[in-house]
């Protein structure tokens, strides 16, 4: 079965076709189609990927799966959430993971209390006008470190500490990271769910 990924995001495809491997599903990345990206003006996770996916499903005719994920840090009010991304750019910096990082611990750097949480939201689609859209949400809480540690996955990994483990994300092998991910937990969910509906 093909479905396309409603995300350019060559780390996000990579992961989520490992996670999907299982069910013999072929994920297509939407940019490999001649589709640009949705617009995202939601304020929560899942009316985004919600968005993504129809947008991806219209314009492919093929089921269409979306993430939409971010970083929740309890000191901020779970900010910067949705807007996870484009953190970096309200500090005067370019959009990118590693300025994204850089950011954190400069606005975190006098702060105590450094619970986070990496949540991901998966939103299934068998077609754009699907009434029944499949969500699957996961999440892990850490803690920001004060300095970057790993040299593994993307986006936050490097500060984003899992006591369980007593490491960031980026020293995580990655099928252990996958295993325990925020997208990992929110995939599993999401395999179930096609099992027992689609398949």
């Amino acid at each position: 079965m093909k479905i396309v990924l409603a995300s350019n995001n060559a780390g996000k495809l990579a992961e989520l076709q490992a996670m999907l491997a299982p069910l013999g599903m072929n994920l297509l990345r939407q940019a490999d189609l001649g589709i640009g990206e949705a617009e995202e003006p939601f304020r929560t996770f899942v009316e985004n990927a919600l968005a993504k996916a129809r947008h991806a499903a219209a314009a492919s005719g093929l089921p269409a799966l979306a993430d939409d994920a971010g970083l929740c840090v309890d000191a901020f009010g779970g900010l910067p959430g949705v807007d996870t991304a484009y953190y970096a750019t309200q500090f005067g910096y370019e959009k990118g993971d590693a300025n994204n990082v850089r950011a954190l611990l400069e606005q975190m750097q006098h702060i105590d209390q450094r619970r986070a949480a990496m949540v991901s939201t998966l939103v299934a689609l068998r077609s754009a006008d699907d009434p029944e859209p499949l969500i699957a949400v996961g999440r892990v809480v850490g803690e920001i470190a004060r300095e970057r540690r790993g040299s593994g996955g993307f986006g936050f990994d490097p500060v984003m500490f899992i006591p369980e483990f007593g490491q960031t994300f980026a020293e995580l092998p990655p099928d252990v990271k996958n295993a325990h991910s925020h997208r990992g937990r929110a995939a599993a969910q999401m395999v179930q769910l096609m099992r027992e509906r689609w398949l």
